[in-house]
């Protein structure tokens, strides 16, 4: 008798404690990627591995890298991403805006989509045609690996239309430099994560975000779709079923995960 009360408790005592405590994921999981996007995952990382004690995350960041192609050959187990890629599965969590920065002295009012994609493509080579000052357009480009120009470039239409003489520059705090460095006759313009231009706005830096289709670049514009230059951030995997990377991906998507992923970008709205 004494022995079946024994059980009788045991089973009582594991039937009270949480699910998540006794099922917590375990194993090494890499996650690898190469825009703006690294505060974001690891703050969501390091909240995983206390949620997980067994699990270890391994945030791997390189602007040079090719996060899609490391994950297909098995180097990686998710790339964060812009786009979708074919044979990987894609989770989103986020979105972004894409803002268009240029130096506070820049008198241009707005700016459309159309307009973007013109200068961006070469097409628009004086800030006078688009309504602001005198002075000649200086092009700030990122990497082509980088999820962001991705996503823009492909947005606007003008993949691979990009002249090649706009400055290649991969770092926001040298992109932000180099456009509020920039001297007359010229007048510098780049595209950045929205999360990144209103952060340098609202602190002080002389630059300035513009207006697209009449819309301000503001974080319940990006929500709802107004502001046209947006783009996804996105968990891409390998289809096969793995519980660390589905475990990861659920704790980003929960109110835990979407509260660090509000700090800086748009929590993706399953609803």
């Amino acid at each position: 008798m004494r022995c079946l009360r024994l059980q009788w408790f045991t089973l009582l005592l594991v039937c009270a404690i949480p699910f998540s405590s006794w099922a917590e994921v375990s194993g090494t999981l890499t996650i690898v990627g190469n825009g703006p996007e690294l505060d974001t995952i690891e703050s969501l990382a390091r909240s995983f591995e206390k949620a997980n004690p067994r699990a270890y995350v391994n945030v791997v960041w390189d602007d040079h890298s090719k996060p899609v192609e490391m994950v297909k050959a098995g180097q990686a187990h998710l790339a964060v991403a812009g786009a979708e890629a074919t044979g990987l599965a894609a989770t989103q969590i986020a979105w972004d805006g894409i803002g268009i920065l240029v130096h506070f002295s820049n008198f241009t009012k707005e700016i459309t989509t159309q307009q973007v994609a013109d200068i961006f493509s070469g097409k628009v080579k004086e800030w006078s045609e688009v309504g602001g000052p005198e002075a000649k357009i200086l092009l700030i480009d990122r990497p082509k690996n980088q999820n962001i120009r991705e996503a823009f470039e492909s947005r606007l239409g003008i993949t691979g239309k990009i002249p090649d003489s706009a400055k290649i520059i991969a770092k926001d705090e040298k992109v932000v430099k180099t456009v509020v460095g920039t001297l007359a006759p010229w007048s510098a313009v780049t595209y950045i994560s929205l999360s990144q231009g209103l952060s340098v706005v609202s602190s002080g830096v002389a630059v300035r975000l513009l207006p697209v289709d009449k819309v301000e670049p503001e974080v319940p514009t990006v929500k709802d779709g107004r502001f046209p230059l947006r783009r996804p951030l996105l968990l891409l995997s390998k289809p096969e079923s793995n519980p660390l990377v589905e475990a990861f991906a659920q704790f980003a998507l929960s109110p835990a995960g979407r509260q660090i992923i509000a700090e800086i970008y748009v929590p993706f709205d399953r609803n």
